[in-house]
């Protein structure tokens, strides 16, 4: 009897002590894992969202780059971590879904290993050309490529990375097959493509813009469906007749399998205020991010757009060819 008491309050106990841990959640500072190296996009802008949600939450939310596989290294070290709201992913489109095809053996499930928190922002991709291109629309461009297809050459920043896969994309849209010319990081890509020894190359709009705007690449067409305010007067594909002509990336967040709900939704409640408040959405803006709109905000939302993502770029990621033990 005395045994069944004391495990009932022992119960009681644990659940009061859950509950109260719930309650003052969070009482220390949390962790961002970004899932690249320092100072590139992501990275920016993970430490713009780590800022206003520390604001918020009232707690220091410190960013950790831990880069390798594609982002998969970072993003295993958060499916691993204890569920209890202290550590949270800042995926990409790369690492919840294009590498769950890319990669043979993936270093997780995407859609079972993490919980969802938030879709923050999305980042076009845009299709820049060499600066003496022979072409200033795309409609040009598609007659070109179809007439010069075995000459031509496109660049990216490595095989199966987001400027690859955009490209794949493109020609599969254009219904064109250029030679893909890999390199090592986007800016020996870049370097190549301004002095005209590569044609073109897909490029995240927030890397992109300060070339295009000093006139150093021709912006032939955004990847998405449409115009960003960062760059008003570049046309979509789908405005200029190519159908499919869409690639981007985005950000979202992610905890561990099995984060209690509560904890869950006090994340998402910062995540949301943070990206719209004004100073967070002028400042991603700037970098070519957009944030989504307030009916793709929810966790449920994002984990239904993971599974959505997978699935799209499992026809491109098996159309390039391209598989990473």
């Amino acid at each position: 009897m005395k045994r069944a008491i004391y495990g009932a309050a022992l119960a009681m106990l644990l659940a009061l002590t859950g509950t109260a841990s719930a309650e003052t959640f969070p009482s220390r500072t949390l962790t961002m894992v970004i899932p690249f190296a320092a100072g590139g996009p992501t990275d920016v802008l993970g430490r713009i969202m780590a800022q206003a949600m520390g604001d918020i939450l009232g707690q220091t939310v410190i960013v950790e780059n831990i880069g390798g596989a594609g982002g998969m290294t970072g993003g295993k070290k958060v499916a691993d971590a204890r569920p209890d709201g202290y550590t949270l992913l800042l995926g990409t489109v790369g690492t919840q879904a294009q590498g769950q095809t890319l990669y043979k053996h993936p270093l997780y499930n995407a859609v079972t290993d993490f919980t969802p928190v938030a879709l923050i922002a999305e980042v076009p991709i845009v299709l820049i050309a060499r600066p003496d291109f022979p072409a200033d629309n795309l409609k040009d461009f598609v007659a070109y490529a179809k007439a010069n297809a075995s000459k031509m050459t496109f660049g990216s920043a490595g095989a199966g990375s987001a400027t690859h896969l955009g490209c794949v994309v493109a020609d599969l849209a254009m219904g064109v097959n250029i030679t893909h010319v890999p390199y090592k990081g986007s800016a020996p890509a870049m370097t190549d493509l301004i002095s005209g020894r590569i044609d073109f190359f897909c490029e995240v709009l927030s890397t992109a813009k300060a070339l295009i705007d000093s006139h150093k690449v021709k912006a032939i067409a955004l990847m998405t469906k449409q115009r960003s305010p960062v760059e008003p007067n570049v046309p979509t594909g789908e405005e200029q007749g190519i159908k499919g002509f869409e690639a981007y990336t985005w950000n979202a967040l992610f905890l561990p399998k099995g984060t209690p709900p509560d904890v869950v939704k006090k994340l998402n409640d910062a995540a949301v205020k943070a990206m719209n408040s004004a100073a967070v959405k002028d400042r991603l803006q700037k970098l070519g991010a957009t944030v989504v709109p307030a009916n793709e905000q929810t966790p449920a939302y994002l984990g239904e757009y993971v599974k959505s993502e997978i699935k799209k770029w499992e026809a491109p990621i098996k159309a390039s060819g391209v598989q990473i033990e």
